[in-house]
């Protein structure tokens, strides 16, 4: 006879207990996903410490941090 468990028994539990840890880890991936989608990087600066100082400098210009003739100035001794 089955009895009151409907005959699953031990097989039925170590399948239920899988089921919920499977759960929890899918739960803690997506939870550490949205996270790390949602806020922004740290190493995403405007410059990294390999950046090219010409390439910093084309970029300040860019920003409209430097003139025009202060871009020439500084580029000029860049090269020096």
């Amino acid at each position: 006879m089955m009895g009151f468990g409907g005959g699953s028994g031990l097989a039925g539990m170590w399948l239920m207990g899988l089921f919920g840890l499977l759960m929890v880890a899918g739960l803690i991936v997506l939870v550490v996903w949205a996270i790390r989608t949602l806020l922004p990087s740290r190493s995403a600066g405007p410059l990294s410490p390999s950046t090219d100082p010409l390439v910093h400098l084309q970029l300040r210009l860019a920003r409209g941090e430097i003139t025009p003739d202060e871009y020439e100035e500084l580029r000029a001794h860049l090269r020096d």
